[in-house]
């Protein structure tokens, strides 16, 4: 009697353990959340990640060399085309257009009065040809002796060389003239080259230059950016690119505003792309600048490729890989089924669906402390 009882109370444990394994481990571990698809707008998105640039970033420099006497902006100003930006010294240059500009008053002078000169001579031989004249009738009519008529021979002569010599004095004048002009325009043309102005309206990203520092041609004093050209150079994975089309919107979040989408534009696909890391790069504008922006600062973008209003949409977690197939486990006569997708776009945590599953698909969630879910697997929900 006593072993019946002891198989008995055996039995009655097994049965209370295998009730409490079945309601305790064995439904829960098959007993799994549904969702089902829902019907939104989806914007098909590309991603990338690049840096702050722009297309004009000018290098403000000097044409000569020279020190630098002042400098007349600075980093993080604005300023508009035609500004002042900084000065090198001049050193003797004004003292040699000062100099310049006295040579050619002097030249001019010269040559007034060498115009007056020819004036008076003229009047003079006027006066001697009339005399000339004279004597050489009454030498003829041999009533003038000879030495008289030479005498008045030769003052003509005389008369006539000292106007062509004016004349020659007035032609070397106007030479002169000529020549310190030129040299004037070109001090006047060092001298505007000692002032540097900015070429275009900007906002100035770099100071690389001091006050009283020696610059050299070309060397870098100010670098200004042209803001209308600033845009964002990211860097696409070739195997997602092909979509990329000039004119699409972009979402551009810069590193510094995690929290704020701004809105852009493609603008440009390269036609090179990198050999090594297999993308390739895009240029994209701001709709809006944002003020202050920084050259060099990264950010990320999200090129919107195609924009669909009403699909049906399901959560990129619940999306599965079977046999090399997209697709969703799915909820059929109580038992797990997997449902192959068409899927025609994916934008974030959302995947658009063609054909599959309907609003009212039943679509189980996948649960890693659960069993893994198998074909005709019977489920609890």
């Amino acid at each position: 009697m006593k072993t019946w009882t002891k198989y008995l109370l055996a039995l009655l444990v097994l049965m209370l353990v295998g009730v409490a394994f079945y309601f305790k481990v064995y439904i829960p571990k098959s007993t799994y959340q549904t969702v089902s698809p829902l019907r939104t707008a989806l914007k098909v998105q590309v991603f990338g990640i690049g840096n702050v640039d722009a297309k004009e970033i000018y290098t403000i420099s000097a044409q000569t060399g020279g020190r630098l006497t002042n400098i007349l902006s600075d980093e993080g100003l604005w300023v508009k085309k035609g500004d002042l930006l900084a000065t090198v010294d001049a050193v003797d240059l004004p003292n040699l257009l000062q100099e310049a500009r006295a040579t050619l008053e002097k030249a001019k002078y010269e040559t007034l009065a060498a115009k007056k000169e020819v004036q008076s001579l003229i009047a003079q031989k006027e006066l001697l040809k009339t005399t000339y004249e004279r004597y050489e009738k009454l030498y003829k009519q041999k009533y003038a002796a000879k030495v008289e008529f030479d005498k008045a021979t030769a003052d003509l002569q005389i008369i006539e060389a000292q106007i062509a010599a004016s004349h020659e004095h007035i032609n070397a004048s106007q030479a002169e003239i000529l020549r310190v002009q030129k040299n004037i325009e070109a001090l006047q043309e060092k001298l505007s080259r000692l002032n540097i102005y900015a070429p275009v309206n900007g906002y100035v990203i770099s100071k690389d230059a001091q006050i009283s520092q020696t610059v050299l041609p070309a060397q870098s004093i100010l670098k200004l950016v042209d803001t209308k050209t600033v845009w964002v150079k990211a860097y696409i994975d070739e195997q997602i690119s092909s979509t990329l089309r000039v004119g699409q919107k972009v979402d551009i979040t810069l590193r510094s505003k995690s929290d704020t989408i701004l809105s852009g534009t493609l603008e440009r696909i390269w036609a090179i792309s990198d050999a090594l890391t297999q993308e390739r790069q895009v240029s994209i504008s701001f709709d809006t600048l944002p003020i202050p922006f920084y050259i060099n600062e990264q950010a990320q973008v999200a090129i919107t490729t195609e924009r669909f209003e009403n699909i049906l949409t399901i959560q990129a977690a619940h999306l599965v890989i079977k046999d090399e197939k997209n697709g969703v486990w799915i909820v059929q006569n109580s038992t797990a089924h997997f449902q192959e997708l068409d899927i025609i776009g994916r934008s974030g945590e959302l995947v658009g669906v063609k054909s599959g599953v309907d609003e009212k698909t039943k679509i189980l969630v996948p649960d890693a402390k659960k069993k893994p879910l198998s074909e005709g697997m019977r489920i609890h929900l």
